[in-house]
Order: C-alpha cells, then structure tokens, then sequence
C-alpha cells in the first residue's frame, strides 16, 4: 500500500506524519522549528531526516512497525508540505515570508527536498492545505464551495469550489486578514487571537508576556467583564469580515480553524448573534458558519489532499 510523508511546517514548529492515500495515519509527530537559529537548509536537513526515519522501516498500523530486510524496497511514494508564507504551488517556491523564516523568500523549497530525499514533493500554502483538508475529510467535505479561515496570531483564509483551490493570479488569493474593515487597521489588527490577548493586557494592565488566549477565555467564564467585552468586540470584527466574505464569494459555508476554536462552546452563540447583524437575512439563512473538525492534522491531510490531486494532472 503507498504511503506518503506529510509535514506541516509553522513558525515554531514541524509537525509530520506517514499517512495513507486515505488520509489514515500511521504515525505522526512534531519537532522543533530551528529556522529563525539555523536557517533555511536546517529545515532540509530535518525534512530529509524524517523522511529517513519512516523510510528505514515497514509501518504496518499506527505506531507499528518492523525493521526492513537489506534491499527491501520503500512504500513510501511522496512528500507533502505545507508551510507559512506565499507559496508558487506549481514549482515550490516561497514567494514571500515573514520574519518567523529568514532566508525563505525566493527559496525553491519543492526542488531542494526532492534532491534531499529522492521523493516526488508538493508545496503548498498552509492555510490553503488546511482548508484543502477540511473540504476533503472534514466539516466541508459537503460543501461544493466554502472558505477556510484561521484564526491565530495573523488570519489567513482560502476559498475552495469543488473540492479544488482559488489561488488567484500571484498565489495570495484569501489573504482576508489584510483586509481593512476600518480606516485605520486591517482585520487581523482588530479580530485575531493576537488582538484579543493583546485588548485584555490593555484593559487589565497586564503584561503582554503573562497572559495568554487561555487566560483570557478562563476569565470571561469566570465572569470578568474586561475580558468578556474583549472576546465579544473580537468576534463582532470576526462577523464584519465574514460579513465581507459571504457578500463577495456567497460560499456554501464559512469554517473557522486555528487554535481559537477550543473554545467554539462559549464563541459560538456570541458569533451567530453578531452574524445575524452584518448578514441580510437571505445570506445569513443559506450560509453555514461553523469550525473545523480535524484538529492539528488538518494541514497534514491537505497537504496530502494537494499531493494526489496534483499527482492526477
């Protein structure tokens, strides 16, 4: 059965798996992201190391596996990346990136790891991979057009029409969070999970460093009216720029991802109300807002996702 190495690679950290072409891993892990320490050929030297990892044995089932024979011949039959930044998916080339990546931008990523580890490898995005994955085996897998969102220290949004990626004429088609919804800020300055941290430290007179997207979720329930006003001024500007969303593309649905969404319990009724007041009612009726399903393996599988629907070509 071929088998395929996914990795996911963010600011911090690396996470990977050896996943089939179902999506069903056999094994995943995470490590550090030495970049911003060790430069750009560090994260060649890591992605090649793994690749031999899962390459020296014979994976059976989820954290299984038996040494290989001398000879035996490898089931592995690609590598699948997803990354930070702007990414030419069609040659693998990181087009831009922020200050988490020194020495990415211009960078043929797809062309250095295929030299590195003799694998066939795609390049993609790791929002567009992480709403690629929820369009495939996720809370999209219905819909026939929806937009992915991540909310995190940034926001990052990807449309995705049946089941195939809008990359746009220089591959930074969805980058919402540059949005302006005001004059004077753009969306993420005012509705990511940064921006929330950053509104309750303000309003409590709280170090940046000593609070965090946990603290501020465990004070509002536990009834302290800063943080409270925080979170609902947070998600009133998420329902502006969804707002935007749903008036310009008119998507099946809208699903949200990022680490916010732990706390998709106490957001929810918050979000709905604040939906029904930027949406006409027809709009509203007919757009499903929801979040993510898959977890942190979401940009795993659709970097997978990308992987197969590219080998098809």
């Amino acid at each position: 059965m071929p088998k395929y190495v996914c990795v996911d690679m963010g600011g911090t950290a690396i996470k990977y798996g050896l996943s089939t072409e179902q999506g069903e891993f056999i094994h995943r892990g995470q490590k550090q992201n030495q970049i911003k320490k060790l430069g750009v050929q560090q994260i060649i030297t890591d992605i090649a190391n793994i690749v031999k990892f899962y390459q020296s044995a014979v994976w059976h089932n989820r954290d299984k596996k038996v040494d290989k024979e001398p000879g035996e011949d490898s089931d592995i039959v690609g590598l699948a990346v997803a990354t930070a930044g702007i990414v030419d998916s069609d040659n693998g080339t990181i087009l831009y990136s922020g200050p988490s990546f020194p020495g990415y931008s211009g960078f043929n990523l797809k062309a250095a790891l295929e030299t590195a580890t003799g694998l066939p490898c795609t390049v993609e995005n790791d929002v567009n991979a992480a709403g690629l994955g929820e369009s495939w085996l996720g809370a999209g897998k219905s819909a026939q057009s929806m937009y992915g969102l991540m909310m995190g220290t940034g926001i990052g949004g990807c449309l995705i029409i049946n089941n195939h990626l809008v990359r746009g004429a220089f591959y930074s088609a969805g980058e919402v969070g540059y949005q302006h919804t005001n004059r004077k800020e753009n969306w993420e300055e005012t509705a990511s999970a940064r921006a929330l941290v950053q509104k309750v430290a303000q309003a409590k007179n709280i170090p940046l460093d000593e609070i965090d997207g946990k603290k501020v979720f465990a004070l509002a329930k536990n009834g302290d009216k800063a943080a409270q006003e925080a979170v609902e001024n947070t998600v009133a500007a998420w329902a502006v720029g969804i707002a935007n969303i749903c008036y310009i593309v008119n998507p099946d649905m809208v699903i949200i991802g990022g680490g916010i969404t732990a706390e998709r319990a106490y957001l929810q009724p918050i979000l709905t109300a604040k939906l029904q007041e930027c949406l006409i009612p027809l709009v509203y009726e007919h757009t499903q807002v929801t979040f993510s399903q898959l977890g942190d393996k979401v940009g795993l599988l659709g970097a997978l996702r990308n992987f197969l629907q590219r080998a098809k070509k």
